[in-house]
């Protein structure tokens, strides 16, 4: 497979656009197949990694959000980060351009006593000092955040009221009760430290993007952040009308990710539609020859099973098998005949290579070791079965044999 298939790059957009094509085709999502291509392969391209030749991307950081509504047209990708939560107050800005976020992970709250205590109060002036001293102590906090420059919060625990007061009159943008795992994804995609205390925070901690802004998707609201500089995360939003066609186009969006994600992975492609099973069966045939006894019959029928593959295609297609598989075959024999496949829609064999029918190595590698794993599987039961067999009937002769002996 590592011979016969073709080196690939994140330069290569069009063959990247091809992929994900053929990963979609077949499914409800195929209508709008060239945009939702489109939208794959940028979102692979933004969140993946090269460092020394190798390329790394990892699935996690690619969200997918659906919202009913709208239209398929009105899905796109976001270079930065959809994160599913308004604005902590109403009178904050619902936009803040050039934004400087903050990341904290403890609450912006007055801590509990770890211990139970009780404070008598003989005044009234005592209550309003503990009031005052705990208005000082969240005003500080705030005071810590602005200095350092922010003007969006991202907070994992809750906020005090107090402090929301006092970050709304800073015309500061903040959040409350992020996740764990969203809060990771916007660190990623901004550059911004996680940050444990607020009065720990430093101006070297906050991250950057060119928009943070609250927009109103269907019934709810949702805040979007665009513009990182490289980020390594991304968040794609499907529109649709219906709750089932979202969740159809999410399925096929996630196929169409994951096939990409293995071909930037492994760098290497095979061509589809029987094209790479003929050309394994072609040389495992003519390897056969330089064998002797029952290995060679082995190698031999291993190169027959592959040709099942497009065997089966043709078949199901509604092609004559014989034809095709014959046909198929001549073109293979012949030079620079590796990709050529079967093309289902006019029956004829062509280059699959420039039909744009392609599969990632890792994913014809799968197939074919799972193959081999389930057919030794079910020898090694036929095996057992037989022996066990075996072992009864030289039981029952052993038993007849005694009987006679007696008699």
């Amino acid at each position: 497979l590592n011979e016969i298939g073709d080196k690939i790059s994140l330069d290569d957009e069009k063959v990247l656009l091809q992929i994900a094509k053929t990963s979609m085709t077949g499914k409800a999502a195929e209508k709008s197949v060239d945009k939702l291509a489109k939208i794959a392969v940028d979102a692979v391209k933004i969140v993946t990694s090269t460092v020394d030749g190798l390329s790394s991307a990892s699935k996690k950081d690619i969200k997918i959000t659906v919202k009913e509504g709208g239209g398929l047209e009105d899905s796109k990708i976001i270079k930065g980060l959809l994160v599913d939560e308004n604005r902590a107050y109403d009178s904050m800005p619902e936009k803040i351009k050039n934004a400087k976020i903050a990341i904290l992970t403890s609450p912006i709250e007055v801590k509990k006593t770890g211990i139970d205590a009780k404070i008598r109060i003989t005044s009234p002036e005592n209550v309003q000092a503990f009031l005052d001293q705990e208005e000082f102590m969240l005003k500080r906090m705030v005071d810590r955040i602005v200095n350092a420059g922010a003007n969006v919060l991202i907070c994992q625990k809750g906020i005090d009221e107090s402090a929301l007061s006092f970050l709304s009159n800073a015309g500061v943008y903040a959040l409350k009760s992020v996740s764990e795992k969203e809060i990771k994804k916007i660190s990623k995609a901004t550059g911004a430290r996680i940050v444990n205390m607020a009065l720990d925070l430093e101006p070297n901690d906050l991250g950057k993007a060119e928009l943070v802004q609250e927009r109103k998707v269907s019934d709810e609201y949702m805040t979007f952040i665009e513009g990182c500089t490289d980020p390594k995360a991304a968040s794609i939003l499907i529109r649709g009308g219906t709750k089932q066609f979202v969740e159809t186009v999410e399925r096929a969006l996630d196929d169409a990710i994951g096939v990409l994600l293995a071909v930037v992975k492994e760098g290497i492609i095979c061509t589809g539609a029987g094209a790479s099973e003929m050309e394994i069966a072609k040389k495992l045939s003519t390897f056969s020859n330089s064998l002797k006894g029952r290995e060679q019959l082995a190698v031999k029928a291993f190169a027959e099973a592959l040709e099942g593959i497009p065997k089966t295609i043709a078949e199901n297609s509604g092609l004559d098998m014989i034809d095709i598989l014959v046909n198929l075959r001549a073109s293979h024999n012949k030079e620079n005949g590796k990709s050529m496949g079967i093309n289902v829609k006019n029956g004829k064999i062509e280059d699959m290579s420039k039909a744009g029918v392609v599969e990632p190595l890792k994913i014809k590698e799968q197939a074919i070791k799972s193959a081999a794993e389930a057919t030794v599987m079910i020898l090694r039961i036929d095996d057992v079965l037989a022996g066990r067999e075996l072992a009864k009937s030289e039981a029952n002769k052993g038993m007849a044999q005694s009987a006679q002996d007696m008699m």
